[in-house]
């Protein structure tokens, strides 16, 4: 025969609820594990792609260096190459954008005045 007594009944309710209790602590502790595994994921995933998008940084800004570097190399090869070909030409350009900087220089120092 079950004991069916108001005490009986009152520690079976608190028995039941404590297992409740128990399963529910539970379960949001293995959602928390479950959150905190997904977010440790993430941060990895985010530090593996900053490091993909620094290098490609570092790559462009090498092939730009290496393009400017060349791109001035050629045009000094095609400034020999006119000085070369037209001296009397290249030294009249030569003397024509001094006395043009002179008159800006010239200029520039009487508006400070």
């Amino acid at each position: 025969m079950a004991d069916t007594t108001p005490l009986a009944a009152s520690g079976n309710m608190i028995d039941r609820a404590s297992q409740r209790s128990d399963a529910a602590i539970q379960a949001g502790t293995e959602a928390a594990q479950h959150v905190l595994d997904e977010l440790s994921q993430s941060a990895r995933q985010l530090q593996a792609d900053a490091g993909h998008l620094s290098q490609r940084g570092l790559d462009a800004l090498r092939d730009s260096t290496r393009q400017a570097r060349l791109q001035a190399h050629r045009a000094g090869e095609r400034t020999v190459g006119y000085i070369q070909d037209e001296p009397l030409k290249a030294m009249l350009i030569a003397a024509a954008a001094g006395a043009a900087l002179m008159a800006l220089l010239g200029l520039a120092g009487r508006s400070h005045r």
